[in-house]
């Protein structure tokens, strides 16, 4: 008869995350490119906000993901004011990129 093989014991998120610099360096990221969205959401005309969503921050820039052409087309347009909405409010002045985003639904 084998023994059984004991599990080792699980790590809440947030400690597996403080253990690991790479993943630290990610969640930071990640919760910094959320925040610069917050800030910027509320400055977006009309409703194209609602197109817009966050996606990667790091050493090179900001990237924007737009559901569609034309809400990147308008996005493009916006830039300015938002790298000066988003320096004026002390983050650090980085290039913000737009992509194109669509998502494949099931």
């Amino acid at each position: 008869m084998s023994r059984p093989v004991p599990i080792p014991r699980s790590l809440p998120m947030a400690e597996a995350l403080a253990q690991s610099s790479p993943l630290a360096s990610l969640l930071q990221r990640i919760q910094e490119s959320e925040a610069r969205f917050a800030l910027v959401r509320s400055d977006l005309p009309g409703l194209l906000a609602t197109q817009i969503t966050p996606g990667p921050l790091d050493e090179t820039g900001w990237t924007l993901l737009a559901r569609n052409g034309a809400a990147a087309a308008k996005l493009k347009q916006c830039l300015p004011r938002l790298q000066t909405l988003l320096r004026d409010r002390g983050w650090a002045d980085v290039p913000i990129r737009v992509k194109v985003h669509v998502s494949r639904g099931v």
